[in-house]
Formats: structure tokens, sequence, C-alpha cells
């Protein structure tokens, strides 16, 4: 991907994700996406289900349409989700919590053409993080940005109003309507969610299995995240695990040096002669990351000579101080068109948000030599593209583009499914103790469990301080306040001793031997025995903060 820091970028996956698919019944989200491409299956796949749309309408936005006289009202109805809540009796909102969840698209659902109207600059991450969380919905937000997937993480105090709110958002920054943009997409929620980016970070849902750029893009969104609001300790703890997990795949099952530049040097010597490599003029454009890993992928396949335009010349003097044996020549960006003109093949690899080379650039450059195909190869890795789709009808010339890609990973399909299978081990024992320690948050259960003991004992201690002071009240005497304190003491103790080994379950303790998964069956346990899971007080107040929050 070229990214705005050195062009950097990371690659999308190797599993299929043909569909996407969302089932909803009485408000239970449920979702399964089909195996990885190359065997890595799991248990509980997630569908996915493509051109379905993604959030029921909503009763408000029925009203709006059919009693046009009480617009104004509707409209200030949808703004509030506590509004809403309280106009449906709390159907909606009371069987859910906050979830992570992730909206997205990636090489899997959506082609080039519509990644690069979505791709993101680093620069303005912050930004976008800001804007999401300002949706009503939206507790915390992280962006991920690459050259094959743009995909939106999210604490969602709703998850199917937080996914609308999402692919609204996504559909006003792209300028792509709803109704197209929802036929790419694919939602994914909890744990499919934490087990997804972990994927991601490790290289799974690469296109390359196991590419290093991938993970330092994820712990580029932690670095440039950190400290925004809105990026809170929801979406840090989730990504820092995510950097971990990717760290822990790559040094216990070696998957070797790959990445997209290395794909895309694979690709170019697929398309040209074969042993034609060493007397190919070769220019590459752009000398960030991704540049500088196409110089040493060439290198390292026998090209001993090439052409390097970049604005700096001090990027490209540090690559030759990097690499031995290649005389790499430098040029500005003005001469870009003549160095082009005298090349066989042209990688590119920038940042730029709009194509370098046109239909009407490549038609008058110089024609290529037969010992090369005779055609001019442009292997273009960045997104957006820096070689428009017109340059596909001049003759002699040949385009391809990160999508293209697929077709060097084709080979040795066992050996990735192998290793997949490998890798999936360890991302399902990471996402378990991510859940547990984390996601379904033994803090927070144990204040919910404390908040619903305590809406039982206050209102029982204020029918016994009536009784007594009823009692009192015969006598001509009100109830002491030292009673009044011991009485409240006495209901405060009772309530403490009744939670203390309840409340030490659900905590980790080294010394006690519990498992990550005896854990978190504790809280899932505590919460169903409760009715936590219904309890939507909390909810209330963050949804309620927020409202007066937007309104100032």
């Amino acid at each position: 991907m070229a990214a705005a820091s050195g062009f950097s970028t990371y690659v999308a996956g190797v599993k299929s994700m043909e569909s996407l698919v969302f089932k909803t019944h009485s408000s239970v989200f449920s979702q399964f996406r089909p195996p990885i491409a190359f065997g890595g299956g799991r248990n509980n796949q997630r569908n996915v289900k493509i051109g379905v749309s993604l959030i029921p309408r909503c009763n408000a936005a029925s009203a709006e349409s059919s009693d046009p006289e009480n617009k104004n009202d509707v409209r200030a109805a949808s703004e509030s989700g506590l509004e809403m809540l309280q106009n449906s009796g709390g159907g909606r909102y009371s069987k859910e919590n906050s979830s992570i969840v992730v909206v997205g698209l990636s090489f899997h659902t959506a082609p080039v053409e519509m990644r690069e109207k979505l791709a993101m600059p680093e620069a303005e991450w912050p930004r976008a993080v800001g804007e999401l969380c300002g949706l009503h919905h939206i507790e915390e937000a992280a962006v991920l940005s690459t050259c094959n997937r743009m995909e939106i993480y999210v604490v969602a105090l709703s998850w199917h109003r937080g996914v609308r709110e999402v692919t609204e958002w996504m559909t006003k920054a792209s300028g792509i309507p709803a109704s197209e943009l929802r036929q790419h997409l694919f939602v994914l929620r909890r744990k499919d969610a934490i087990q997804h980016l972990f994927e991601v970070s490790a290289g799974l849902d690469s296109l390359v299995l196991g590419e290093g750029q991938i993970q330092s893009q994820v712990k580029q969104v932690e670095k440039v995240c950190q400290g925004v609001p809105g990026f809170g300790r929801n979406m840090g703890d989730l990504f820092r695990c995510a950097i971990k997990v990717g760290k822990r795949v790559r040094t216990e099952i070696a998957s070797g040096s790959v990445s997209v530049s290395s794909a895309a040097v694979e690709l170019a010597l697929m398309k040209l002669p074969a042993s034609s490599l060493p007397t190919t003029r070769v220019l590459v454009i752009g000398a960030g990351n991704m540049g500088k890993l196409v110089i040493k992928h060439l290198v390292s396949k026998g090209c001993t000579q090439m052409v390097v335009v970049n604005r700096s010349e001090e990027r490209v003097a540090l690559i030759r101080e990097e690499i031995d044996n290649v005389d790499i020549i430098c040029k500005p960006l003005t001469d870009m068109f003549t160095c082009a003109s005298e090349a066989d093949v042209i990688f590119t690899c920038t940042a730029s948000e709009t194509p370098l080379f046109k239909k009407e650039h490549v038609e008058g450059l110089s024609p290529v030599s037969p010992d090369v195909g005779g055609s001019r190869l442009f292997i273009d890795i960045s997104v957006p593209r820096n070689v428009g789709s017109c340059v596909l009808e001049v003759d002699n010339a040949k385009v391809y583009n990160v999508d293209d890609l697929k077709e060097v990973v084709a080979a040795n399909k066992e050996d990735r499914r192998r290793k997949a299978m490998e890798a999936q081990v360890i991302i399902s024992e990471e996402s378990a103790k991510f859940e547990a320690t984390r996601y379904l948050e033994p803090v927070e259960t144990v204040k919910k469990l404390r908040a619903h003991v305590e809406r039982i004992r206050v209102p029982e201690l204020e029918k016994c301080l009536s009784e007594i002071e009823k009692c009192l009240a015969k006598m001509g005497h009100d109830v002491p306040e030292k009673i009044r304190r011991a009485v409240e003491n006495l209901s405060c103790g009772m309530m403490n001793k009744i939670l203390h080994c309840p409340v030490k379950r659900l905590r980790k303790d080294e010394s006690d031997g519990r498992t990550h998964d005896e854990i978190l069956e504790n809280i899932r346990v505590i919460n169903r025995m409760f009715s936590l899971e219904t309890d939507t007080s909390i909810l209330e107040q963050k949804i309620r903060a927020k409202k007066k929050k937007s309104q100032k």
C-alpha cells in the first residue's frame, strides 16, 4: 500500500469471503464466515452475505416517511438512541451490551476501483476516529486502511445502529452510494471481530500469506491513534494484543520473507521471457517502504541495475548504502516520463492520490524491445492506483495492479494450508484469552452486578427505615441519624459479604490455578443468573452523555 509515510503498505488475505451474511433474530446477531482458502477453518465459521441491507428499518424511519407533518419530531427521536429505547420499551437495547465490531471491505469483497475511493492516508486517521466517535452509538474507533482493505473497528453501544452509522459515514467519506457500498461490506462482531484482526495482524488474511508489512501497519494504527480521543482502552488493548499475536505467529511458524513487493516482482518475472531480467530495463517509482522492498527483491532475483524516480534523493542514497552489488540511478519526478520511455518494466508504489500515468502519457513512450516480450509492463502496487485503467487501451502496454497478485500466490497452496492451520491454533488461543480478560470485562461485570444488587438494597433499606420511622413516630420520636447509619451499614455489609465470593470468581488470580476459560464461563454464568445482559442502565448513561455532548 502506498501510505503517506514512505508509501508503506500492507496486504489483505488468503481467505475466501465470497459473501456476507447477516442474520437477525430477536435482536441476536449471528454470523458465520467460510474457512480460509488454504484450509484454516474454524469451528465457528463465519458467513458473509453480499447485497443485503445491513440494518432493518427502525420505526422512527418508517414514521418519518409516512407522516411528513411529524418529520422534525421523528428526526429528533432518531438522533437519540435513548429516546428510541424509551419509545420501544427497551426491546432493542435490552438484549445487547456494547460490542467490538468491524465494518469494512477488502480485496475479498471489493475491487481495487472501490477500495481506492475509501483509501485514507495515515495523517487522516485521527480525524476519522474523532468523527466516528461523534456518532451517537460509537464509543471508540480505529481505522485500518491499506492497499487491500479499509476496515473500521468500533466499540458500539448498539451494534446494529452502530453499523448503520459507520456505513453512512463511509458513504459520506467515499462518495459511494450506500446501496452500492453495502454490496461489498463485511461485518464481524465480538469474538469474530477480535479473531479477524488477529488473523490480519498474523498475515492470515493477506493475499501473500505471512507477509510482514501488515503487522507494521497494525502497529502504526496503535502508534498514530495513541492519545487520540476515541481511541480508548478497548481499542488500544485490542490492537496491542493483535500486534503480540502477529509476532507470536511469525516467531513460532516460519513462513519466509514475503510481502506485496515480493509478489509484485514474482509477477513481473512470470510475465517476462525466461532469464530476461538481467537485461531488462527496470524503473521503480517511489522509494518509500514499498519501493525499497521492490528494489531488494529485484536484486535478489538477479537485477543489477535500475532507475529509481523519487521526490528526494536522500531516500535513494540510504537504499544504496543498505543494498550492495546494484547500480541505482536516482532521477527526480520531473524526469519520470523520460525514464518511463527508456524502461521495459515499471513498478509504481507512491502515495499519489491521482494517477501518474494516463493513456496520453503512455501513448508517446518509445517502443519496447522484442527481447522482453514487446510490451511495456506496469506493475502498480499502489492504492489509490498510480496507473489509470485507461492505459490498458494502449497497444504494447500491460497493466497489473494489486488484485492481479493472486496469480502469484496460487502456488504452494499445500504449504500455506498447513501453516495457516498451525497459526489458527495460536489465534484461537489468544482470542479466548483476550475475550476472557478484556472483552467480556470482568470489571464491567462486577460493576453491573454491584449496581444490580444496589438497586435491590436501596428500596428495601427505605422500606425498613420507613417502618422504623412509623413506629417511632407513634411515640413522638424521629429516627436518630445513628440508627439510620447503622441500618444502612448493615445492608451494605450484607451486600458485600454476599457478593464477595461471586466477585472473587470473576477476577484472575494466578495463585488459584483457574484458566481463562473458567473465568470466561464464570462471567457468562453471572451475567445469565442475574440477567445483567438485559441491564440497560450503563448503556443509557453512555448514550445520554453522548447526546448531551453533541448538543453543546
